[in-house]
């Protein structure tokens, strides 16, 4: 019969010797004997048991969990097959995440227009929830997720395309020194009004709502990255664009 000694098995998960006690002394990974010189030993069982620990570890569950797990489980066999298939979809979650940023990547070197189901795939929109809740409310959350989901593959498409048109609208008159109060800029800068109320299906945002999202655009790395990937310093650029564009077309609005 195979056996390991608590440091080769360590060495082979992975893990140390520390954290193989910690899950013997929780009860969760018996050594299978205790050598006459004090040495813990184990045997094929305990290593398909540690298996299944570092896998449902891997899955987010505390060992209090994975010991009620474990213990429900008689069928090793049984347990695998369900660990094996969670493994399987995140596998395949996974890798149309690769593929994704691949082709992001790739479109945004070439200069390609980027399309959002490509964009997003692997990805779940949904994790983005509460943070949208906390900034603006359920019912901003419920009707930006409805809207979405109600359009076409075509018009999600087109909407993400319209955004990338103005940026780099925006960047380009940056790069050509056109200031941030000129004709030119504002007219952009009216198209990219008309486009955040495209998304906020309709409601037309007032001035404060406008120049608040001009300021998230810079405190917030994310939309950052998004606008100064087309040039440096064009988020800062076109917060002051809407900035002023608030002052002088919205001042009079209210919420």
């Amino acid at each position: 019969m195979t056996e390991w000694t608590i440091h080769d098995l360590a060495k082979a998960a992975g893990t140390t010797s520390r954290t193989l006690r910690h899950y013997g002394d929780k009860g969760l990974l018996l050594p299978s004997r205790i050598g006459g010189n004090g040495y813990r030993y184990y045997d094929e069982e305990a290593l398909v048991r540690l298996q299944r620990i570092l896998l449902l570890r891997e899955l987010g569950l505390g060992l209090p969990a994975i010991a009620e797990v474990l213990a429900g489980a008689a069928d090793t066999g049984a347990a695998l097959r369900t660990h094996l298939a969670l493994l399987e979809q995140e596998q395949q979650r996974l890798a149309r995440r690769i593929t994704s940023v691949r082709t992001t990547l790739d479109k945004t070197e070439r200069g390609e227009p980027l399309m959002a189901d490509e964009v997003f795939d692997g990805f779940d929109h949904s994790r983005y929830e509460q943070e949208v809740k906390e900034r603006w409310g359920e019912s901003a959350w419920r009707s930006g997720d409805r809207w979405w989901r109600s359009l076409s593959k075509d018009d999600r498409e087109g909407f993400q395309q319209a955004q990338l048109d103005i940026a780099r609208d925006y960047a380009a008159a940056l790069a050509a020194g056109r200031p941030a109060d000129g004709e030119e800029v504002q007219a952009i800068t009216r198209r990219h009004y008309e486009w955040v109320a495209a998304g906020w299906q309709g409601r037309r945002p007032t001035a404060e709502a406008f120049t608040g999202l001009g300021e998230m655009y810079v405190a917030d790395p994310r939309f950052t990255a998004t606008y100064d990937r087309h040039g440096e310093g064009t988020a800062a650029f076109v917060r002051e664009a809407m900035r002023v564009y608030a002052e002088r077309e919205l001042g009079g609005q209210t919420a």
